[in-house]
């Protein structure tokens, strides 16, 4: 028996999962990016540390989080951080964090450990010689990091990053385990709802086809921008 598509139920709910769904999807997004970017260059630069400590805590860090599934480490924050609250506040029951807060602190903390790396690759880029022409002018190391070393080395990996942030659009549909109303929750909601599982899936992997093919074709065209002469 062939299948009767109704895509009315798509216009229906075009609002809520535009809006309430995708707008949640983009904040995470965009909220995960700049902390895991601002986490990462620490962790970059702890690596780079000679301090033994720092360069240890960093690599355990990064290890740990790019060895475990991203699912399973949301469980983990969303099970752990009550518990964790507790324990910081001295309360005497769990402190409730919340779905919402669980997922971005998750993708914050483990896309840290990708950014980490490629900025860590970012730096080791930037020849050795800038460092010591900053030296000779009287800078601090971390003077000569931030105002010569970490421009040029984001520059040159601002493609790379701007990459593995659609990766992480694409993962935050995982937050569904969590019951979010993200694009594919809200779209999942609609389906389960009006029983048109069909078209409201295509129409969650035509919204995240889209996104992501425009922002790869824009990362596209910013990596021939940036790109720097090699002498």
């Amino acid at each position: 028996m062939a299948y009767s598509f109704d895509w009315s139920v798509v216009e229906r709910s075009a609002h809520y999962v535009l809006i309430d769904g995708l707008g949640f999807t983009l904040s995470l997004t965009a909220t995960a990016t700049v902390g895991g970017v601002v986490l990462g260059t620490i962790l970059a630069l702890m690596r780079q540390s000679s301090i033994w400590p720092l360069k240890k805590f960093s690599e355990l860090y990064v290890d740990i989080a790019r060895s475990l599934p991203l699912i399973l480490v949301i469980f983990w924050i969303y099970f752990l951080l009550p518990f964790v609250g507790q324990w910081v506040l001295g309360a005497p029951r769990p402190v409730q964090v919340g779905a919402r807060t669980s997922a971005f602190v998750t993708f914050t903390m483990f896309e840290a450990a990708y950014f980490a790396e490629i900025i860590r690759s970012g730096l080791r880029g930037i020849r050795v010689g800038q460092l010591f022409a900053g030296y000779s002018l009287g800078m601090t190391y971390f003077q000569v990091t931030r105002y010569v070393i970490l421009p040029q080395a984001l520059r040159n990996m601002l493609p790379v990053l701007a990459t593995q942030t659609i990766v992480l659009f694409q993962d935050s549909s995982l937050v569904y385990v969590l019951s979010l109303t993200d694009l594919l929750g809200a779209a999942s909601d609609v389906a389960q709802r009006d029983g048109r599982l069909v078209e409201m899936y295509v129409f969650a992997s035509v919204v995240y086809f889209a996104i992501s093919f425009t922002a790869s074709q824009v990362v596209r065209r910013l990596q021939l921008r940036v790109a720097l002469p090699r002498t």
